[in-house]
C-alpha cells in the first residue's frame, strides 16, 4: 500500500518492516494488525488493518513520529 501524507510518500513495498503486532485471530471482527515500517529516508509509519469491529476497519497508513516509535515498541 502507498499513501502520500503531508507531501511525503509512505509505501509498504519500498519501506523496511520492523515489527508486526497482531491482536485477535483470523476472521475475528474485532481483531487487527499493526505493522511498523521505516522508509528509506528514515520516516516511520504504521500499516494497519482489521475486522469491521476493530480500531482499523479498513487498511490505512498512519505516520508515527520518531519520538513515539519506542513507546509503540514497548507496548507491542
Amino acid at each position: 500500500m502507498k499513501k502520500i501524507i503531508c507531501k511525503k510518500e509512505y509505501d509498504t513495498e519500498t519501506a523496511t518492516l520492523i515489527r508486526k503486532y497482531t491482536c485477535g485471530f483470523f476472521g475475528d471482527p474485532a481483531g487487527y494488525e499493526e505493522s511498523l515500517y521505516q522508509t528509506p529516508s528514515g520516516l516511520y509509519f504504521l500499516y494497519v488493518s482489521g475486522g469491521e469491529s476493530s480500531p482499523y476497519p479498513s487498511e490505512d497508513i498512519l505516520r508515527l513520529a520518531k519520538t513515539k516509535v519506542n513507546d509503540w515498541m514497548e507496548t507491542h
